[in-house]
């Protein structure tokens, strides 16, 4: 595959993922998914990789879904998207090798869960690490919500997830959400000296481990399934696009329409409960 989304180099024996859409904070669409899988999938033609690191281009490691692509998404298309992500997920869990993420700048959003999906992740201190679903209408059910009660317990998980509650990189460190954090300056030095860590011990003892220590968390897919199929029913929903719309258009988004909109529909619905009007004529009429 010819990359145009990501650059791919192999280097000092690991393989360097970054994601280089930086005109929008390395947002993802379809094709840089794909090209993500690929890209990881590639490393398994040469035993002498050792890691794969995952990071963003230009100062972000991802902001995310483009939402330019998830408001084309509805209930008829959205496996599209949804098995592209989980195809992700899976090869970071399934690989042999360590998946390491580099992170710094934004780590929001869908950028957020594919952090969750690698093994290590090395942070710059002034990251920022948050989900953003419920601001824009859209569900973080491909890792935030099966991982983040796991590694920051279940109250921080809720607040983070309900509530859009950020963290800096030092924050996350100090949580659980990332293995450590050092300054900006000093982020790629770190993150070599892992690689370079990870060459020095046995591959074979990692790969085998690696299966090991996933083995409580496996039930994580049927989880994924469940999630994506929950998703479908978001995707493309007037509440949806009002989210991402109001997030594009730098505006707050007005949620509270919808929730006057379903009041007056269950309203109609009391109402036709109260008078006897959930029957036929001819049953009402029986019934006297």
């Amino acid at each position: 595959m010819t990359y145009s989304e990501i650059v791919y180099e192999v280097r000092n024996d690991a393989a360097w993922i970054g994601i280089n859409r930086p005109e929008v904070r390395n947002a993802f669409r379809e094709q840089t998914l794909d090209e993500i899988a690929d890209a990881l999938n590639s490393t398994r033609e040469d035993p002498t990789i050792v890691a794969a690191v995952i990071y963003g281009v230009d100062g972000h490691f991802s902001a995310g879904g483009d939402f330019h692509a998830m408001m084309k998404l509805n209930k008829a298309n959205s496996a599209m998207w949804n098995d592209r992500m989980q195809k992700v997920a899976m090869t970071c869990r399934n690989l042999p090798i360590p998946v390491v993420a580099m992170v710094e700048g934004a780590c929001v959003g869908g950028g957020h869960e594919l952090m969750l999906w690698c093994d290590l992740v090395i942070a710059a201190d002034d990251s920022i690490f948050g989900q953003t679903g419920a601001r824009v209408g859209a569900c973080p059910t491909v890792g935030a919500t099966q991982y983040i009660g796991k590694l920051i317990g279940e109250r921080r998980a809720k607040e983070m997830i309900f509530l859009c509650k950020r963290y800096s990189g030092k924050e996350a460190a100090q949580i659980g959400l990332a293995n450590e954090s050092v300054p900006a300056a000093d982020l790629l030095g770190r993150v070599e000296e892992v690689v370079a860590q990870i060459k020095s011990y046995s591959s074979a003892t990692i790969r085998a481990t690696k299966v090991a220590l996933n083995y409580d968390s496996d039930a994580l897919y049927p989880a994924w399934q469940h999630g994506m199929e929950l998703l479908a029913n978001i995707w493309g929903t007037e509440e949806s696009l009002e989210g991402m719309n109001a997030f594009l258009e730098k505006r707050p988004a007005d949620f509270h329409q919808f929730r006057e909109r379903n009041k007056a529909e269950l309203d109609t619905y009391m109402e036709a409960f109260n008078t006897g009007q959930n029957q036929s004529e001819s049953s009402r009429q029986a019934r006297g």
